[in-house]
């Protein structure tokens, strides 16, 4: 039987119901929780595989992915393509390539994230890696949520696409029905609202 990336998401329960606080400081009553799919070794495999099934061709010599999200899937792509993998992790608020990482310049940098919305952990690798002097020749991921926007200055290609609507706290349905919001994921959220 083929691996089915829709089957896998419903399976694990990636999608969750609910009220929550997103990294960028809006609301949703949906969130992909990516973690919940990774945590299956054979999943995590079956989806880097397709992933680098994406970027075939494309002269990659290293997967970089931001912590967290994006480091059990940033690997499994690379282990798909046959490069090395490294992660970028925040200090006091900044990205940052740690633990002896390096990426030398003209080194083509394929960046993986687990699910890209606005795009902003993904876009402060991409300028640290700039700042490296590396090549950036594409973004991908598992889920796309960006609502067919490209947030990068280069590819983006994701699995699948799911539209997820959010609010800022002041418009949301669910802060004014006095449904409590949840904080997923890893990163603080925003102090503003765009």
């Amino acid at each position: 039987m083929s691996w089915s990336l829709q089957e896998a998401i419903g399976r694990t329960g990636v999608l969750k119901e609910g009220h929550f606080l997103l990294s960028s400081g809006r609301h949703s009553a949906r969130y992909m929780q990516c973690a919940q799919l990774l945590q299956h070794p054979q999943d995590a495999g079956e989806a880097g595989r397709a992933i680098a099934e994406l970027f075939r061709g494309e002269a990659i010599d290293v997967v970089v992915g931001p912590a967290l999200g994006g480091v059990i899937i940033a690997h499994e792509v690379a282990r798909a393509l046959g490069v090395r993998c490294l992660f970028t992790e925040r200090k006091e608020g900044t990205m940052e390539m740690r633990r002896g990482f390096a990426v030398k310049p003209g080194e083509r940098v394929l960046v993986i994230e687990d699910v890209v919305t606005t795009g902003g952990s993904v876009n402060e690798v991409i300028a640290l890696l700039n700042g490296m002097e590396a090549q950036i020749v594409a973004v991908g991921s598992i889920v796309d949520r960006t609502g067919g926007h490209n947030p990068f200055p280069c590819p983006y290609r994701a699995l699948t696409a799911i539209d997820i609507q959010s609010y800022t706290p002041d418009e949301c349905p669910l802060c004014q029905a006095g449904i409590p919001v949840e904080k997923p994921g890893s990163r603080t959220p925003a102090k503003s609202v765009e």
